[in-house]
């Protein structure tokens, strides 16, 4: 995804130009006091903290983002006016327009991040039933560019979150014709094999490609798969999504949601 910036939580112009638009406009203040910090400064700080994985309390107040708890507010107002799903539209409606996404097939997987604390989509650790956690649901196109994304507790099947996925994915226009929201084919592991879902695909009009228990390992999956465990490890690749640090599962969903459109935003760098 090319060289790692010395600092990445530094909003560029061409990022801020696609974001500020959608922010909603700030009510009028009730009481005097501070001046509001701009919602650009407030953003650095938000991607600090998703960056680092600091906790909210400890955000250096020399860097000039506003408290940890303005940062926190800001935060959880702009996911509920949905800044981040359109932001995410936004992205690949470009990368559509550049002829870039590959809807050829769309690769779907989970990954079990551990929760400090419990709270709402949280569950017993597969691997550890005594301390809670959580998974994160991907689904990417045929290069890894993320189309959705979902929490859910650690106790919750893989298989459960593959419609609820192609769902979430949004129509995404770019060029002349219908938006498109789905693929020609959709391709899982072992997890996802039901032949109740493998219908219910065929219905929507997607060719399911899904490896099947008992047999020999060596499907030959792996070769397209393997971009979403990419996509995974650049989602873990900022630390504050490595644990869900967070009781509220909103909060959490807004770092995954953020998460995933700077990854597509570095897609729409590289291709467009």
């Amino acid at each position: 995804m090319g060289k790692r910036q010395s600092r990445p939580w530094v909003v560029s112009d061409e990022l801020w130009s696609l974001i500020e638009p959608l922010l909603p406009v700030p009510g009028p203040k009730l009481v005097e006091g501070r001046p509001r910090v701009p919602d650009r400064q407030a953003l650095c700080g938000i991607l600090f903290v998703l960056h680092t994985g600091i906790q909210w309390e400890y955000l250096p107040q020399e860097l000039g983002f506003g408290s940890g708890m303005t940062c926190w507010r800001r935060l959880a107002a702009w996911n509920e006016a949905g800044v981040w799903d359109g932001l995410h539209l936004v992205l690949l409606q470009r990368l559509r327009a550049a002829k870039k996404l590959d809807w050829s097939r769309a690769v779907i997987d989970s990954s079990h991040v551990r929760a400090a604390r419990r709270g709402p989509k949280g569950g017993p650790s597969p691997v550890d039933r005594a301390r809670p956690g959580s998974k994160h649901h991907v689904l990417t196109d045929g290069q890894g560019i993320p189309l959705a994304v979902s929490l859910t507790g650690g106790n919750r099947n893989d298989v459960t979150q593959l419609l609820p996925l192609l769902d979430k994915v949004p129509a995404v226009a770019g060029v002349v014709g219908r938006p498109r929201h789905r693929p020609d084919a959709l391709l899982a592991d072992r997890g996802y094999d039901h032949d109740k879902y493998r219908r219910l695909l065929r219905q929507r009009g997607i060719r399911p490609v899904i490896a099947e228990r008992g047999v020999e390992h060596g499907s030959g999956l792996g070769v397209f798969r393997y971009v979403i465990e990419r996509t995974i490890a650049w989602l873990h690749g900022f630390r504050r999504l490595r644990i869900r640090w967070e009781r509220r599962d909103d909060i959490h969903e807004a770092f995954l949601g953020l998460a995933t459109c700077l990854i597509t935003h570095r897609h729409v760098q590289r291709l467009c």
